[in-house]
């Protein structure tokens, strides 16, 4: 009898049953808790339930922890604790930076820049302030999917209040040149923001080298529970808060703070401040890249930028398929035709269509994001399925 004995397909055999392995490659998408984030949120199911607020035995203890968890979130990035702004998510950040900075400075300008390739919690937030008096400037990329910091200094006007630009894309890991965007929009005196939900964690990032006045951090994206992100707010910006109450946050986001999640992306933050530089997920990626490109030859092209990408992230066409369709023949692999939000869909995406690739390469692509348990022997396997396929 031949036990846990690895096939050619990906299945191995135990105690004369198939059985497929299940392999993940959609950390792009969302990540798993780190153990150390589940220890560290452990107490806070029992033992801490005061309001930071309060000021006695119960709430004191708690407001320490929330306290410590946002010097992690500042270390990790190279700011002050006190320009951190927690919330629930990527998304809620996002919001609050554009909307937030909008409202209360509009008196100023109107007029906002950012890109097409741009996530929907960033296109969306642009198209509402549209319809409340906004006038929004989308720039184009290049076939990497590189925005060009001249066509942002093109775009500038007298009217120039606001420029947001993410730091890497979501769906081909492209990097976009966020400090040279972030020279010109200080020569102007113009507010920059830049989504890093993709980039945290997997590359460094220090405010201050990157010249950027706002950030948005997910914690879903690097190992921290999902429900909680943060808002880097550079000293002496002023937003008007998206929710008004009483004065938590720094009076930028009233309500009770959840100090649990909080706690949470806090040890993350410092996991990952210890481990940003590593290359064994990029030599992976590589690797994996390598591999296809020996066996697949012209039937698979790269997206994104060859060198200046996050270091997990590999987005492949097949030439001539549907990427869709690629992933429900091989129902245990766990990958993306593009950006999570757009699952299920096998229209172009957007994304692709900014950078010009063409339609019959575009439809078969299909995102391979790597996280810290991917092996070697995962990337085997999927090779394999993948030529079956093919």
């Amino acid at each position: 009898m031949i036990n846990n004995r690895i096939m050619p397909s990906g299945y191995y055999v135990e105690r004369n049953e198939w059985v497929m392995e299940k392999i993940y490659l959609d950390y792009n998408a969302s990540t798993p808790l780190a153990p150390e984030v589940v220890d560290v949120m452990k107490p806070l199911l029992n033992d801490y339930y005061g309001n930071p607020s309060a000021l006695h035995w119960s709430g004191n203890p708690v407001k320490g922890l929330l306290h410590k968890a946002r010097e992690q979130v500042a270390e990790l990035i190279a700011c002050s604790p006190r320009e951190i702004i927690f919330t629930s998510g990527g998304s809620e950040a996002n919001n609050l930076g554009l909307k937030g900075f909008y409202f209360k400075n509009r008196n100023k300008g109107n007029h906002i820049i950012t890109s097409k390739i741009e996530h929907p919690a960033i296109i969306n937030p642009c198209k509402f302030l549209e319809q409340v008096g906004a006038r929004v400037t989308y720039v184009g990329v290049d076939r990497y999917g590189r925005v060009s910091p001249e066509e942002i200094e093109k775009a500038i006007t007298r009217e120039t209040i606001l420029i947001s630009i993410m730091h890497s894309n979501n769906e081909v890991g492209t990097l976009q040149p966020i400090n040279e965007i972030g020279e010109i929009a200080d020569r102007y005196g113009i507010v920059f923001h830049t989504d890093a939900s993709q980039s945290v964690g997997k590359v460094p990032v220090n405010v201050n080298d990157l010249k950027v006045d706002m950030l948005t951090i997910a914690g879903h994206k690097l190992y921290a529970p999902k429900g909680i992100g943060a808002l880097y707010i550079r000293e002496g910006i002023q937003l008007e808060p998206l929710i008004h109450g009483a004065g938590h946050e720094f009076g930028l986001r009233a309500g009770t703070e959840n100090t649990l999640l909080a706690v949470g992306l806090g040890e993350a933050c410092e996991i990952a401040h210890k481990q940003v530089g590593n290359q064994k997920i990029k030599n992976l990626t590589d690797y994996f890249w390598r591999q296809l490109k020996d066996e697949l030859g012209e039937q698979v092209v790269l997206n994104g930028h060859p060198v200046e990408r996050l270091p997990n992230t590999l987005n492949v066409s097949f030439v001539r398929k549907i990427g869709q369709e690629l992933l429900f023949a091989i129902p245990d692999l766990a990958a993306s035709t593009g950006s999570a939000c757009h699952a299920g869909s096998i229209e172009l995406s957007p994304v692709l269509k900014e950078m010009d690739v063409p339609e019959e390469v575009g439809m078969g692509a299909i995102r391979f994001s790597l996280g810290r348990n991917t092996t070697k022997e995962e990337i085997d396997h999927v090779v394999k399925w993948l030529i079956e396929i093919m």
